[in-house]
């Protein structure tokens, strides 16, 4: 017998942005940004909890009807209803013809899981569909950290036993969606496929396809027979409108599709360690419905069992009570402007500093993250000489500059693309 059980056990690699959060904290220069992080920050770099949400946080705390008893397994109805009516629309056909429901899921990550599973185990699908790149994809080697090359779609997916391919998605000639790459690529998926589509403000390029862009896609993903899963992790992020955000599944079930879509509420509540997520599913008939919810359960109840409340009484507070929506909502269009504030900015100083390229894709993304186009051996420069943290890939998080950082941030930027060249080798 072997001396241990976990002596052959190999160290996993880093997970790159808690990594480069773990570097940032430990440097100690005075100017240091992290511009990794996905999570917002107020123009004073530092985490927000929305105005509405501290409200609702102290009507809890005095509430001596609340108790720590167990969810029912699919969670909280009140949060699954309103949450569903968010992304649908209260006029929503699938709505108003009783042919969609939710589970309440551990974040968005969770809400994933369980969809996936379900699509794996309960209906026999085999290959999946993801964005190239994709949430948390990276191959990088900066200073001694090696991170992990996969993202979290693709290890989810790795994890459920799918056969994972990945359509083009982001052109990094032109720093644009690809359409003409990605429905080639759906063109030839073959059957039992599931897509992971990303609703708005796609992470991590920020590019998105235009409305008809969308439709030729619908088309493509019909005549092949493909099942569309929404990733909806940005609702109001986009446009700060959060209605206009989720036109896209909006339309894939105006034209009859059967849809997922999963639910995080992370960014537009910020309540990031509260894990509040939601999978919705649309079906054809109403008798579909509750045939799935029941087997949706059945993985839940073997996966987390039972979801946390916290979370989702803020939320389903929030979205249920019309005040509170209302000043939600301006919570949203807060951090959404400033986003698109920061863009401008960005943007307009590379200009005036006369940084080699077209940057006018950071004015064409959306949401919090930028693919800037940067190439590893910039990115590399810009952590060593100006600790300036982000994802090798060239990703940053737009809201993590600040009318402080972003002069100086600029500079680096011209700096690392005038003086620093591309390798193909690392």
């Amino acid at each position: 017998m072997a001396a241990s059980w976990f002596s052959d056990v190999e160290v996993a690699a880093a997970i790159e942005v808690f990594a480069l959060t773990q570097s940032y904290n430990e440097d100690q220069h005075p100017q240091k940004v992290n511009l990794g992080v996905g999570a917002y920050r107020t123009d004073e770099g530092k985490p927000w909890v929305l105005p509405v949400v501290r409200t609702v946080e102290s009507q809890m705390a005095s509430d001596q009807t609340l108790n720590h008893e167990y969810l029912p397994v699919a969670g909280s109805p009140d949060f699954r209803t309103a949450s569903t009516r968010l992304l649908l629309g209260e006029q929503s056909p699938a709505i108003l013809g009783s042919r969609c429901d939710s589970v309440q899921a551990v974040g968005g990550t969770g809400a994933l899981r369980i969809g996936m599973d379900f699509l794996r185990s309960r209906l026999g699908f085999e290959t999946i569909y993801v964005s190239s790149p994709t949430w948390g994809k990276s191959t990088s080697v900066i200073t001694v950290i090696t991170f992990m090359s996969a993202g979290n779609h693709k290890n989810i997916a790795k994890a459920l036993g799918y056969n994972i391919k990945e359509y083009r998605y982001w052109d990094a000639a032109a720093r644009k969606f690809d359409v003409d790459g990605m429905i080639e690529d759906l063109r030839n998926a073959p059957e039992k496929s599931v897509v992971i589509l990303h609703m708005c403000a796609h992470n991590p390029t920020g590019i998105d396809p235009s409305h008809d862009e969308w439709k030729m896609l619908a088309q493509v993903i019909r005549e092949k027979g493909i099942f569309p899963f929404f990733d909806c992790a940005y609702q109001g992020f986009s446009s700060g409108i959060l209605e206009k955000d989720p036109w896209a599944i909006r339309y894939f079930i105006s034209e009859g599709f059967e849809v997922f879509g999963a639910q995080s509420f992370s960014k537009n509540f910020g309540l990031y360690n509260e894990r509040v997520g939601n999978l919705v599913f649309v079906t054809k008939d109403p008798e579909s419905v509750l045939k799935v919810r029941s087997q949706m359960m059945m993985v839940v109840r073997t996966t987390w069992s039972n979801s946390p409340a916290h979370g989702c009484r803020v939320v389903a507070t929030v979205l249920n009570n019309p005040a509170l929506f209302a000043e939600w909502k301006e919570n949203v269009k807060t951090m959404a402007d400033r986003i698109l504030l920061m863009r401008q900015q960005l943007h307009d100083k590379l200009r005036a500093l006369g940084v080699p390229g077209n940057w006018d894709h950071i004015v064409r993304q959306t949401g919090m993250f930028s693919y800037t186009g940067l190439n590893p051996r910039q990115v590399a420069h810009l952590v060593k000489e100006y600790h300036i943290y982000l994802l090798k890939s060239g990703r940053i998080n737009m809201c993590a500059l600040t009318m402080k950082n972003i002069d100086y941030v600029a500079n680096a930027i011209q700096d690392a693309v005038t003086n620093i060249g591309d390798d193909p080798k690392i």
